[in-house]
């Protein structure tokens, strides 16, 4: 067994190495261009739905997670991998899906263009996303019960708040690094 301590540096040594292994893959990325992401709960509910375009496109991104859920549940009863694929093409717009062990949703919206998306490029942005709200809920400092006066006691009301910014900011990083892969490289 290992001690606390024993486990801390073995995590400190780990963590360059998997930043640089992400941020190598992310740095792969083609043309790719995210439009807006969104984390689902198992319960369907909207936790938090990021878009990176005009305001004026924020109901159109709303409904196209909506729409989205009836195929992810589909794709979630016949596989068993959280990596989705290609939900559906719509519009201007490529929809990917992933969910995690705990049977949350992320769902991301690409902007169609002539170059190939890869599956491990969308792929390693979903476990780069799936890690930063992994790493949000796991904050001990943040409260995830939902207000006293609401009587729905799902965890997830709160991660829209003031608290979650820097869910917010991470998720805004990793679709920024995966819009401009070159400008990271050049900062790195």
């Amino acid at each position: 067994m290992w001690s606390e301590g024993r486990r801390r540096e073995s995590w400190e040594n780990l963590k360059p190495a998997i930043i640089a292994r992400r941020r190598s893959l992310l740095l792969v990325m083609s043309k790719t261009k995210i439009n807006a992401v969104a984390f689902i709960s198992p319960q369907n509910h909207p936790i938090l739905i990021r878009t990176f375009n005009s305001e004026a496109e924020n109901t159109k991104y709303h409904y196209i997670f909506h729409t989205s859920l009836d195929v992810v549940e589909e794709r979630v009863t016949t596989d068993n991998t959280s990596y989705l694929g290609l939900l559906y093409a719509i519009e201007d717009v490529a929809v990917y899906g992933y969910t995690t062990p705990l049977k949350l949703k992320i769902v991301m919206c690409l902007a169609l263009s002539d170059s190939v998306v890869r599956d491990v490029e969308v792929s390693t942005i979903f476990k780069a996303l799936h890690m930063a709200y992994y790493a949000a809920i796991s904050n001990p400092f943040l409260k995830l019960d939902a207000p006293e006066a609401s009587n729905d006691p799902s965890p997830y009301l709160l991660v829209g708040g003031s608290k979650w910014k820097s869910l917010r900011r991470k998720i805004d990083e990793i679709c920024t690094v995966a819009n401009n892969p070159s400008t990271s490289s050049s900062s790195s």
